[in-house]
Parts: structure tokens; C-alpha cells; sequence
């Protein structure tokens, strides 16, 4: 294998880093040929300052091998490493180090400093730069851009006749690790705050709108957005999921839900797209398909499959006066508490879901 092959199997951990929110660097050792270790930064989820990429996978493939010295092996990471991590790699006696990005904040390795030329040091590892370096600086900035936003969305004020669910009340759900997006500054949203998932900000082609109904939200779609695929964007309709929840009930008309979403896309520009929906909202989908022709490709229902996780449906809706939405548009109107149990299409409903809607454009 060659450097771009170790680099975008380096690239794939920092992948992963960004899916749990952390700084997206990833880092792969390798020794004769063979993968020895994976690391990616953790800093976060281990509550440890130490737990960059490079010095997890060295820490991994020290216990792989049985020994702190790691003669004869190359690490490749994808971003310049920092002056911590370039001292472990001088301890562990590394053959040769080779990363993607320059990091001209606290590079070590000639960005700020350049300590693997230092003649002092008793140990030489040769270092080379700039292997896949586009994709793994692209993916770094696209983490921080979305972090700037979301910092930036998440200061928007609060309207005095809405709530806000608290955001620990969504801390902890499984296979939901996609990086919030709010918008608010659409005329019809008349100065609430909508939630929305997007995969692929930045992708050409076709996208996906997943479309929840009365007592869900976005996390139904969670298995169809990390499939691969097209762009893939799921609203929380204004009342339900991270999005704004207005006290009155007479808010919450389909017709007001289907200028909002027609809005927000005209906003967006995705180009051609096949609106998927749940079961529960099958009348807004034809509401917002009626409304908007133009914009939709083609229209496909959402299978329900495998097991509702424990408070994913309750998480949006600590109190009563969270529930304007639920009274107004819910299955059962009155009675606010019987929130929907929809669980949501399984991984394999997913991928097929992907497919058919491909299909649509395949012609």
C-alpha cells in the first residue's frame, strides 16, 4: 500500500473523531506493511488533555506489541502533530512519521517549530508532509465552520411565548451523532428557531428530505442519515425535536409547517430532491409536495422497523408546557402524553430507501 492509502485509512478515523464531536484528526501505526494500531482524537470523551490521535494510536499499538519502543514503525496522521505528541513519538523510537494538514497554530514539525530537526535530540525520525493534504484540511475546517455556526445559531434569543428543551435532554440517545444546525431568520418562521440535520452541506446531486410527523422528530431518520448516499436533510417541524416550541397550540397549522419548510428550502437551494416521510406525516407530505411541485422529484414513505430506544420520543417534552405542538397536531389530540412510538426505518430499510430514491433519477 502506499502513503495515500494509509492516510485515508487515517482519514477514516478522523472521521469518526468528528462524529462524536471531537476535533476531526486521525491517525493509523503501521509496521512491515500492516496496520498495528487506529487512534483518533478523544480528548473530550476521555477527559484526558493527552488523548490526541497520534498518542492514543501509539499508546494502542505499544500494547499490540508489548513494547513502548516501536522500532521500525510509521505512523500516519492526518494532521501536522503538536509538540506532545512529537516528543512521545521520539520516545517510541518511531522510523518515520507522515501527516496530511499543516497545523500552523501549534505544529511541530516545521509549521511553528520543527523538532524533529532539532540535532540535539538523541533520536532522528525522518517526517514527511502534505500526504492527502486537501481532504484532511477540508475536513477540519468544515468541523470548525459548523462549530462557529452552531455557537453563533445557539445565541439566538428566545421568543417569549416559546421554550426551548434543554439540550441535556438529548445527550445520551444512540446513532444520533449528527452536528445540530438552526435557522431563524426566515420571514415565516416569525422569529423561531428550526432545528435541522444536514449530512452534506457542501455535496452535489440529488438530497433527501425526511419529513417527521406529529410526536417525532428528526431521530426517526437517524439510520438513513449515516447511510452513504445523497445529501440527506431532516427538519424538526417548529414544536418538536431541538427546534423552538411555541405555547399556543393555534400556531401549528400543516399550511403554516409547508411555508416554513418551502422557505427554508428556497433558502438552501439543495437542487432536485425526493421527499421521504414517515407514516404520521403522510398529510403534510402531500400538503408540502402539492404546495411546492416543482421542487420534488418524487415522494416515498418511510418504513417503521426494529425497536423504539428508551425516551427518544419523550426527550423533546420534560413538561406539559412543552406539548402546544403534540395537542394540536398529535395522533391522539387529546391526549398530549400518547406520544408517538415510531421507531424509524432500520439500517437495512435505510440503504433500501437510499436506492429507491436514486431511482427516481436514474430515470
Amino acid at each position: 500500500m502506499t502513503d495515500e492509502d494509509w492516510m485515508a485509512l487515517a482519514l477514516s478515523e478522523a472521521h469518526g473523531a468528528a462524529g462524536a464531536g471531537e476535533v476531526p484528526v486521525g491517525a493509523v501505526l503501521v509496521k512491515d506493511g500492516v496496520v498495528i494500531a487506529r487512534g483518533r482524537n478523544a480528548p473530550i470523551a476521555q477527559h484526558d488533555p493527552s488523548a490526541h490521535a497520534e498518542i492514543n494510536a501509539l499508546r494502542a499499538g505499544a500494547a499490540a506489541l508489548g513494547n513502548y519502543r516501536l522500532d521500525g514503525c510509521e505512523l500516519f496522521v492526518t494532521l501536522e502533530p503538536c509538540a506532545m505528541c512529537a516528543g512521545a513519538m521520539f520516545h517510541a523510537r518511531l522510523a518515520r512519521v507522515v501527516f496530511g494538514a499543516a497545523d500552523p497554530k501549534t505544529g511541530a514539525a516545521g509549521s511553528v517549530v520543527d523538532l524533529f530537526a532539532e540535532p540535539r535530540l538523541n533520536h532522528r525520525t525522518r517526517v514527511q508532509g502534505g500526504v492527502l493534504e486537501a481532504p484532511c484540511t477540508e475536513l477540519l475546517q468544515t468541523f470548525f465552520r459548523q462549530r462557529r455556526e452552531a455557537v453563533r445559531e445557539g445565541a439566538e434569543p428566545l421568543r417569549d411565548d416559546a421554550l426551548r428543551t434543554p439540550p441535556d435532554r438529548f445527550v445520551g440517545l444512540p446513532d444520533y451523532p449528527f452536528t445540530p444546525r438552526w435557522i431563524g431568520d426566515l420571514q415565516s418562521l416569525r422569529g423561531w428557531r428550526m432545528h435541522y440535520a444536514d449530512t452534506a452541506p457542501s455535496s452535489v446531486g440529488p438530497t433527501l428530505l425526511c419529513l417527521h410527523g406529529p410526536g417525532e422528530w428528526s431521530y426517526f431518520f437517524r439510520h438513513l442519515l449515516a447511510a452513504p448516499g445523497p445529501r440527506m436533510l431532516a427538519p424538526d417541524l417548529i414544536g418538536f425535536g431541538m427546534s423552538d416550541k411555541p405555547k399556543r397550540e393555534a400556531v401549528h397549522r400543516l399550511a403554516w409547517h409547508c411555508d416554513v419548510l418551502i422557505e427554508w428550502l428556497d433558502r438552501l437551494q439543495p437542487g432536485p430532491v425526493v421527499l421521504v416521510h414517515s407514516a404520521a406525516a403522510t398529510g403534510l407530505a402531500a400538503a408540502l409536495s402539492n404546495a411546492a411541485p416543482h421542487r420534488f422529484a418524487g415522494v416515498l414513505a418511510a418504513p417503521d422497523g426494529g425497536d423504539v430506544p428508551t425516551g427518544a420520543w419523550r426527550a423533546p417534552f420534560p413538561d406539559p408546557g412543552h406539548e402546544a405542538a403534540l395537542r394540536a397536531l398529535g395522533r391522539d389530540r387529546g391526549d398530549a402524553s400518547a406520544v408517538s412510538a415510531s421507531s424509524g426505518p432500520s439500517p437495512s430499510q435505510a440503504l433500501q430507501l437510499v436506492q429507491d430514491a436514486m431511482g427516481y433519477f436514474r430515470g
